[in-house]
């Protein structure tokens, strides 16, 4: 529940910011991620947010994290990653990552992983709409990562 309203509130807040800018002037790229994740052979529903401070035209840092409540047989995965990205083209966004996978339950563990990533931005008045493909590499095994992230760039 507590989760449920920290995501409304940063909803609202992105929403209600009042300094916009256009999107290929402005640095910085936060973001609320809807989607799934597929992995040995299961999808769970994923969420969580994802900030991009571009440097230049061509080049951006950020971070992203994600939650899926009911992987791992129910016990919760968290996802935290660190990234570089580029763009070849004015909506494109291709980006590298590394991060930790957190396992909850009775054992919880974490594990590195490293992401691969790639999306476009479709640009609806002030915000962006950005269909998004990840790829994670986790001990071995992939996870496959899909959604839409709404943007607000200022």
């Amino acid at each position: 529940m507590r989760l449920a309203r920290t995501v409304l509130l940063s909803a609202m807040l992105l929403i209600n910011t009042s300094y916009v800018i256009a999107s290929s002037d402005a640095h910085h790229f936060p973001g609320i991620f809807v989607g799934y994740t597929d992995a040995a052979d299961e999808t769970h529903f994923t969420y969580g947010f994802e900030y991009e401070y571009k440097i230049n035209h061509d080049w951006g840092v950020g971070a992203v994290y994600e939650k899926i409540d009911d992987a791992h047989n129910g016990d919760g995965v968290t996802v935290t990653v660190a990234a570089l990205f580029y763009h070849p083209l004015n909506n494109v966004r291709l980006g590298v990552g590394v991060g930790k996978e957190k396992l909850g339950g009775a054992h919880p563990h974490t594990e590195d992983l490293f992401r691969l990533t790639a999306s476009y931005e479709y640009h609806i008045g002030d915000f962006g709409l950005e269909p998004t493909l990840a790829v994670d590499f986790i001990d071995g095994e992939k996870a496959y990562v899909l959604g839409v992230a709404i943007v607000r760039p200022f």
